[in-house]
């Protein structure tokens, strides 16, 4: 009688072992996932205010406009007296001329 009881009580042990140490497996499991998961956010977190693109440069002045403000240059270095009127109509051309 002892060895017909022997064959259930062990199929019941290892069907309960095995049991056991599914769910182990699974909590382990859920919680690497929810680890996972807590780390991915504090990455997220913290690149959020990197990943704002930098503001565009400031459009480049008109060619127009800076010529302008090369010839009033010119012009008041002309009147202190720094060019002379030959340094100045060389100047002028030049800066004409470039256009």
């Amino acid at each position: 009688m002892f060895m017909r009881r022997r064959r259930p009580l062990m199929r019941a042990a290892m069907v309960g072992g095995a049991g056991y140490m599914a769910g182990r497996a699974g909590q382990r499991a859920a919680y690497r996932e929810a680890d996972q998961e807590q780390r991915l956010d504090q990455l997220e977190s913290q690149q959020q205010p990197q990943a704002a693109p930098p503001p565009p440069p400031p459009p480049a002045p008109a060619a127009g406009g800076d010529l302008v403000g090369q010839l009033k240059q010119l012009s008041d270095l002309k009147s202190s007296g720094v060019l002379s009127d030959d340094e100045f109509e060389a100047a002028k051309a030049k800066l004409l001329g470039g256009q």
